[in-house]
């Protein structure tokens, strides 16, 4: 728990003028995106830990390529356990040009094993619109194993995932947009003071009578390029990405019940409020006694159960917050009086509720 509340203090005690941020980190640019990749190809040289008879479709791509090679060989003659079917995915990044490398990673399909020391035979990978954009071969690393005999096994992580650094080389360029006489930013948070605030700090610095940017909405600025850089995009945005903006962010506390985590804002205030907080606690015990009929009596061993119960509450804490509270004050006092996270978890949405609580409340 002190850990917990360490990491909630330091966040709120973290100096305002460090709010600003690049506008490459707020925004991305319209038409410069990632695109997934997708394939289904073969691994092999496994060690015996391929697919077994269950999974046909492996047996069948491996003949239909062998056929491909001049090897004629029914589907239904062949046995091999060091072959698996697996689904190559890759994310193809915007601009990428022929002859680039990308990683690649290869899941099992089938009831294989373990994918360790195999090998990705030649897999194409395929985009949304059905166009190979990525070719994959090569050593499938794994992050774990498994091994065992006779019954005894041990598996570390996950040996059915692999990835292969630099396996695949893109073959077709990416479908990215260049931007021609403007350029459209996207929020990655949408919010209207911020889209107001890169407005201003744009036009300011582009001086334009018509102003160089105009804000659609909250997730969207347009910015018109200037005429000195209309042969000159990529410096022009990489101008616009070095501008500092002062971003605006909603007062939020995020809060995960399966772990006890608490994230809070350093703009989350607190209305007035007393705040009564206890635990009632109630055990309950089972013991098992055993009943021993007397010397050459009739009676039989009996096993008698013995319950007790236990029954234990803690007075009431109190914590009282004046005009003006910050979390930070909250967050201490609910730490001097012992509260677990568990506790501060309960005390925020109880909070929430009484209106007392100036911030959304996201349950994760």
């Amino acid at each position: 728990m002190k850990i917990l509340f360490a990491v909630v203090i330091a966040g709120l005690l973290w100096p305002a003028q460090q709010r600003a941020a690049r506008l490459k980190d707020l925004v991305a640019i319209e038409g410069v995106r990632e695109n997934q990749l997708i394939g289904y190809g073969l691994v092999v040289g496994l060690a015996g830990t391929g697919d077994r008879r269950q999974a046909m479709f492996s047996a069948q791509s491996l003949t239909n390529m062998l056929e491909r090679m001049g090897i004629s060989v029914p589907a239904t003659a062949i046995r091999v356990a060091n072959t698996a079917a697996v689904m190559v995915t890759a994310t193809l990044p915007p601009f990428a040009q022929p002859g680039m490398r990308i990683d690649s990673t290869s899941a099992a399909i089938g009831d294989c094993s373990n994918l360790q020391g195999g090998i990705l035979l030649l897999t194409s990978l395929r985009g949304a619109d059905g166009q190979v954009y990525a070719v994959s071969q090569g050593p499938v690393i794994t992050g774990g194993f498994a091994t065992g005999r006779g019954g005894a096994s041990q598996t570390v992580n996950h040996p059915t995932v692999g990835r292969s650094p630099n396996g695949a080389i893109v073959e077709r360029a990416a479908p990215s947009l260049t931007p021609r006489g403007f350029v459209r930013l996207q929020l990655r948070q949408s919010d209207f003071t911020t889209s107001a605030r890169i407005v201003e700090v744009v036009n300011k610095k582009f001086a334009n009578p018509a102003g160089a940017a105009r804000s659609e909405n909250a997730g969207l600025i347009s910015v018109t390029i200037p005429p000195e850089y209309q042969s000159r995009t990529t410096e022009f945005i990489a101008e616009l990405e070095s501008l500092v903006v002062e971003a605006d962010r909603p007062a939020r506390v995020v809060v995960n019940e399966r772990t006890g985590t608490i994230v809070l804002g350093k703009d989350v205030h607190i209305a007035p409020v007393g705040i009564l907080h206890g635990n009632l606690s109630v055990e309950v015990q089972t013991t098992f006694a055993v009943s021993q009929p007397a010397p050459l009596s009739q009676g039989t061993t009996e096993v008698v159960p013995q319950t007790t119960v236990a029954t234990k509450e803690e007075k009431a804490r109190s914590v009282v917050l004046k005009q003006g509270a910050t979390v930070e004050e909250l967050v201490r006092a609910l730490a001097a009086i012992g509260s677990t996270p568990r506790d501060v978890i309960a005390i925020l949405q109880s909070l929430r509720s009484a209106g007392a609580l100036e911030a959304e409340v996201e349950v994760i």
